[in-house]
């Protein structure tokens, strides 16, 4: 099972100190619209490929567009042996509008 976050409860709980890794899950092309700074960018279609890339011993939280396929891939990462993970509920829509205006909405 995973978490959800809004962007404003995981950016509180990463100024809290909390260890999260950001893994943004949206296309290339999405990326290039709207981006958050520090987040690793693996699109969905490729995490089964990349899981090696993130830290099982770190919490993570997911990233997409609305919040659907990070949903799905929370879901898959704590199917598969991550020990905390949260989706960011709204993803990078609802950060545009709650944390950052300066990240363009598309």
């Amino acid at each position: 099972m995973f978490e959800e976050l809004s962007p404003v409860e995981f950016v509180k709980c990463r100024r809290d100190g909390e260890f999260w890794q950001l893994l943004d899950v949206r296309e290339t092309w999405e990326i290039e619209l709207a981006r958050v700074a520090d987040a690793l960018r693996i699109p969905m279609r490729n995490i089964v490929e990349r899981l090696g890339e993130l830290d099982t011993e770190r919490p993570i939280a997911v990233l997409c567009h609305t919040g659907i396929r990070s949903a799905l891939v929370a879901g898959y990462l704590a199917r598969s042996g991550f020990g905390r993970v949260a989706n960011i509920r709204g993803g990078i829509d609802a950060w545009s509008v709650d944390v950052d205006p300066g990240i363009p909405r598309y």
